[in-house]
């Protein structure tokens, strides 16, 4: 820090008597002192001190000043309780008064807000007011000052409080000093650390404190030593001035490190006041006015200079005065090292950081050595000295010293262990490497010498002697050129080893050389960057500052107090060096840093000359493999000695787009074939024509052919087509032709080839196959004999009666002919005919296959009615002998009929009970979804086939049961769902049909009860043998549609008497049917007798008396058994005969009611009321039915 008085002034009063001066102050620009002297305000000229004007105004001493912040006004205040706004033009324009005297004022820095304060009160005026606002308070207040924002007044009081106030005067925060010493001067800091205000208070208790807006005290008491007068913050907030009963002024880092004494003086000082006027060179300014006791008023001048440090990329330097930063300059990371005391010097070197202090030089060293971009440091050792020395210089483990004419060595440890004394002042010195302990150091002195001294060598060595004094020096990387800027800021390069001036250059400030490459510096002066390359002419840029480093394309500039990098690209000095052909320093230059359209310059120009190796390593770098193939492909037929330069050469043209080039060097080569290949390649066909002279047949061919290829890729293909036929490739053409559909030409072509051109004609007929000119490929594959072909262009075409008629005349493609015809038939729907199909091809079996695909695709699809009619055809299909395996008994054949049809009942029933659960609307009575569950789950106790739900079964039936009142039946319906997994739209209905069934009589209402038709048995709708009687165990028989029971009785057949014998004795009349028919008959069953009117004849007695030909509770079931002469006494019409095809035996049931009509559907064989039979007609959705209803 340098420190100079610019000015001093001792003011008097008019009998030139010394008078105190308690309070100063800079105007917004600076260019003012407003001084509170006596009972006037003095103006002086803040530049030269000269008196500019005298304010009167007060009648008794001014204590305070203060000034607003955009400069328009500035107040006094003092001991006759009044105070003064004054404008900048220094007129006064309005007074107001206290009933005591003004201790302090205090502009709001967001406002025109003004505090004034006296010994008993505090008053807020502002020009928007017509009067003052006062507040009352206990203590005297002696100081005061607004925060940043403006919203809240600091108080300090003689009694030792501190009092926060908001801008109406309230008091928020009230901080009591312990000592209770008088707060004599206090500031909130200019400068916000974490949007938090601090307050700066200074007390008669000599201590310095610092504090929070909300009261809350920031470290401990700092003794100060002195009765403090004042305390005032610079500008930015960094630094404060404190001064008082000591006669000095200290400046004090922000955090209460006292730096350095500015000025001592010979009375108390009470007041002082700073302002920094610009940024100006690498330093900043501060002006610093001072009053004392004795009258004198004194200007001073601060200078803060740069301390910084800078190894390769790493650079030190100095912040706010007490901390180290250090900066990588390539990642731009920062780390601050705070040492809470003045730093005077940095030296920054390898990964060593040396920071000398008042009395001490602290070393630091990197945590982490081995990381190129680590910057956090940890404290090695400490030299407890108080040193004066103008440089400082660390290295690995020692510093260095710089005294004049003397250069010291110390350790670690503080132990001086060598000293040089030299013959002139020493100018510049830097470290420039070396093993530990063993360090060089470059040394420029005043009188021109420059020497290198090693660390252990007492003796130094003298590398050149020039006649002005040296300002800067820098030695290359491998040591053999020193460049050296001397007082007359000239650049001159030497060579060290023959100390012969290689370069020389004026108007120079500093120079660096390249780190990592020989052959290049940089240098700074007037205003612009220098870039020396080799012996080329100097690159010239604009940039501001000081060149101190230079690191591949990164140039490390001290502008002001910054360091920075600036960027550099390297491509004017590559570019010279590819001009004069050298390729490896071009490289070496591109290395450092060029775009990459550099790169492939550089890399095509070494190429173009056939330097490979510098190609290929440019080429490597922005990663053009094609290239990369093209030198390794060159590089392999050097080994192998094939070719010579021009090939090479005309290759690298070639891949470069310089085609006409490429073509004479394969001339010259003596490769003339590949000029004519890269013009047909190009589509260029008349340059390649100049290259076939003397060539033979084949290659014009060849050339037609590529000529005809380009064509047909250009949208040409008539062109093309014409192109190949000249050229004898049929194929090619007809490929064109037949893919644009130009059958006609087609035709022509096929016409033109003879029988022998078998693939050719093939390619025809499948172009006329592929166009739908079936007759067209028929007459081709008839040259060709082809029948094979021909039987396949007619079944994928269709043409079934041709294909038929070809099979018939050629046995062995039966097979080919009829597999695919089922095929079609199956995917028409037209199952019966696919499965005769099937069967003549010989493959019953895959008739099968279909129907199980298309049952699986309707189970999937939720198609239950298809479902059904699948397994109906299934189930036809496995008693049929012509489709059934030979080995089959018959015995499996009835059985696995047994098995479909009961799928098929099943699915047909589960429709109506998906469609029920699954969509908002049913066609079906209550009744008909009763009795269908409840005939389903009877037949799901023994299997669930897939995609029927036992839970929608049960869901269904418990809906409908507990509808209709079979409530009994409903119970165990909803106890059973319980069990079950039930979807979650079906949880809450059955949760509450659970809870509400069971308010319901246990019991189901007795119309809903099924009758035995045999036995007259009443049974329950629980029915332990599902669709039996529990009596007589007599399966019902249901309607399939209502699914109520029909009243017919099964009866069988007595051996002997086949199904046809049995039908011809029921339809034969007998004399019995003449006699009179009205009689009373009477017959008894168990322990009951009737009596009943009835128009039958004796001989429905024979039936009758079968009837109960059973044993009550037995568990077998003994159905009725017909002989002749039963079957003679029974009316056709009372008889129901379910026909099935062989070998299963027909069914036979007698109808015990003749006023019930029941009617059997022949397809199905199932048998219905006769009003149900009528409205599934109607509606054409008979059982087992697909696309239409088959009626018998």
């Amino acid at each position: 820090m340098r420190i100079q008085a610019t000015w001093f002034v001792n003011v008097t009063d008019r009998e030139e008597q010394k008078t105190p001066i308690y309070s100063v102050v800079f105007n917004c620009e600076g260019t003012q002192v407003y001084v509170a002297a006596g009972n006037r305000v003095v103006v002086y000229d803040a530049g030269d001190g000269s008196l500019i004007q005298t304010l009167k105004g007060h009648k008794d001493t001014v204590y305070c000043l203060a000034c607003s912040k955009d400069g328009e006004r500035f107040a006094s205040g003092g001991a006759d309780k009044s105070v003064i706004i004054w404008t900048s033009q220094l007129d006064g324009i309005l007074k107001y008064s206290h009933n005591d005297s003004v201790q302090s004022l205090a502009y709001n820095p967001t406002s025109q807000l003004l505090a004034s304060c006296t010994n008993n009160d505090f008053g807020l005026w502002s020009p928007e007011q017509k009067s003052v606002v006062k507040h009352k308070v206990s203590s005297r207040i002696t100081c005061c000052s607004w925060t940043n924002d403006g919203q809240y007044l600091a108080l300090g009081m003689y009694s030792g409080t501190i009092s926060i106030r908001n801008k109406n005067g309230d008091e928020k925060v009230k901080i009591e000093r312990p000592a209770g010493c008088p707060v004599w001067s206090l500031s909130w800091s200019p400068q916000k650390e974490d949007s938090t205000e601090i307050l700066a208070v200074a007390d008669w208790g000599q201590k310095l404190s610092f504090y929070q807006l909300n009261g809350r005290q920031i470290g401990k008491d700092k003794n100060l030593g002195f009765d403090p007068c004042c305390l005032s913050y610079f500008p930015g907030g960094d630094y404060f001035l404190l001064s008082g009963s000591d006669n000095q002024i200290s400046l004090y880092s922000k955090e209460g490190v006292r730096l350095c004494l500015v000025a001592e003086l010979d009375s108390w000082i009470w007041t002082c006041h700073s302002w920094t006027p610009k940024l100006h060179g690498n330093v900043f300014q501060y002006f610093v006015v001072a009053g004392c006791q004795d009258g004198k008023l004194m200007c001073y001048q601060l200078a803060a200079n740069t301390v910084h440090g800078l190894y390769k990329d790493r650079y030190a330097y100095r912040d706010n005065m007490t901390d180290v930063v250090v900066q990588h300059l390539i990642s731009s990371d920062k780390t601050k090292i705070r040492c809470r005391e003045m730093i005077k010097k940095i030296a920054v070197c390898k990964d060593r950081l040396a920071v000398q202090l008042p009395d001490k030089i602290v070393i630091y060293e990197l945590i982490d050595p081995d990381s190129e971009e680590n910057i956090q440091y940890r404290v090695k050792d400490k030299i407890h000295q108080k040193i004066d020395c103008n440089l400082l210089v660390v290295c690995n483990n020692h510093i260095v010293l710089c005294q004049e004419k003397q250069l010291q060595c110390l350790s670690f440890t503080g132990v001086k262990e060598r000293e040089w004394d030299l013959d002139s002042v020493i100018r510049y010195i830097k470290v420039i490497g070396g093993p530990p302990g063993r360090e060089g150091l470059l040394v420029g002195l005043r009188d021109g010498q420059i020497l290198n001294l090693f660390i252990d060598n007492p003796f130094p060595i003298v590398l050149l002697k020039q006649q002005s004094s040296i300002r800067c020096l820098d030695l290359s990387a491998s040591r053999t050129k020193l460049a050296v800027v001397d007082e007359h800021n000239s650049c001159v390069v030497f060579d060290v080893n023959t100390k012969e001036i290689l370069f020389q250059e004026p108007n120079a400030n500093s120079v660096a050389w390249n780190t990592l490459n020989e052959n290049m510096l940089c240098f700074s002066g007037e205003g612009c960057l220098n870039i020396k390359a080799s012996d080329f002419p100097v690159h010239r840029q604009k940039m501001q500052g000081f060149v101190v480093g230079f690191s591949g394309s990164k140039i490390f500039c001290l502008q002001s107090v910054s360091m920075t990098s600036v960027d550099v690209p390297q491509s004017a000095s590559m570019y010279r060096y590819l001009e004069k052909r050298m390729f490896l320093d071009a490289f070496d230059v591109a290395c450092l840093g060029v775009t990459e359209g550099d790169w492939r310059a550089l890399a095509m120009e070494a190429l173009e000359h056939l330097d490979l190796k510098t190609a290929r390593k440019a080429f490597i770098r922005i990663r053009d493999i094609r290239y990369l193939e093209l030198i390794q492909s060159i590089e392999e037929r050097k080994k192998r000695g094939e070719g010579n330069d021009d090939l090479y050469l005309a290759d690298v043209y070639a891949y470069e787009g310089k085609h006409q080039d490429a073509a004479r060097l394969y001339k010259k080569a003596g490769f003339a074939a590949k000029a004519m290949d890269l013009f047909s390649d190009l589509r260029q066909f008349e340059y390649a024509k100049e290259f076939m002279t003397g060539s033979d047949q084949t290659e014009v061919k060849q050339l037609i052919k590529k000529q005809a290829e380009w064509c047909n890729t250009t949208n040409d293909p008539k062109a093309a087509s014409d192109m190949f036929m000249t050229a004898g490739d049929y194929k090619s053409a007809i490929e064109i032709i037949g893919g644009n559909g130009w059958m006609e030409k087609l035709m022509e072509v096929a016409r033109s080839l003879s029988r022998a051109q078998s693939e050719e004609l093939n390619l025809c007929a499948h172009y006329f196959k592929q166009n739908g000119h079936h007759s067209y490929a028929a007459d081709i594959y008839t040259r060709l004999n082809d029948n094979k072909a021909l039987v396949e262009l007619h079944v994928d075409s269709h043409h079934w009666d041709e294909a038929f008629g070809l099979a018939e005349d050629h046995p062995e493609f039966t097979d080919s002919v009829y597999m695919p015809y089922a095929t079609w038939l199956a995917e028409n729907d037209r199952f019966d005919e696919a499965q005769k199909a099937f069967h003549r091809a010989g493959r019953s079996d895959e008739a099968g296959k279909v129907l199980e695909q298309l049952l699986e695709n309707a189970l999937n699809e939720n198609r239950f009615t298809d479902a059904s009619y699948y397994y109906w055809l299934l189930a036809k299909q496995s008693l049929d002998d012509t489709i059934s395996d030979e080995k089959t008994s018959e015995e499996s054949r009835i059985a696995k009929f047994d098995e479909y049809y009961v799928k098929a009942e099943m699915y047909y029933m589960y429709q109506a009970i998906q469609k029920y659960t699954d969509e908002p609307f049913t066609s079906h009575m209550p009744e008909v979804l009763f009795h269908t569950a409840r005939y389903l789950l009877n037949l799901l106790s023994k299997s669930c086939p897939p995609g029927i739900s036992r839970v929608k079964t049960l869901y269904t039936l418990a809906k409908q049961s507990q509808h209709l009142g079979a409530y009994k039946l409903a119970r165990h319906a909803y106890d059973r769902l319980q069990s079950l997994q039930v979807p979650f739209a079906f949880q809450e209905t059955v949760d509450l049909g659970s809870i509400t069934i069971r308010s319901k009589p246990f019991h189901d209402k007795e119309e809903l009860l099924p009758v035995c038709y045999r036995c007259s048995t009443t049974n329950p709708l629980l029915n332990s043998l599902g669709n039996r009687c529990i009596n007589c165990q007599q399966p019902f028989v249901y309607s399939f549609y209502s699914f109520e029971v029909l009243p017919l009785v099964h009866f069988v057949l007595e051996d002997g008497i086949s199904d046809a014998e049995a039908v011809e004795f029921i339809c034969k009349e007998t004399d019995a049917s003449t006699t009179e028919r009205d009689q009373w008959k009477e017959s008894a069953s168990g322990n009951v007798q009737s009596l009943r009117l009835t128009d039958e004849p004796e001989r429905e007695n024979l039936f009758t008396a079968q009837l109960l030909n059973f044993e009550h509770g037995s568990t077998e079931y003994r159905p009725v058994v017909a002989n002749r002469a039963m079957l003679l006494s029974m009316h056709e019409n009372e008889v129901v005969v379910q026909k099935w095809p062989p070998p299963k035996c027909w069914t036979f049931y007698k109808n015990i009611m003749s006023d019930v009509t029941v009617a059997l559907d022949t397809n199905s064989q199932k048998l219905f009321l006769a009003e149900d039979y009528d409205l599934l007609v109607l509606q054409s959705k008979l059982p087992f039915t697909h696309s239409s209803t088959q009626l018998g």
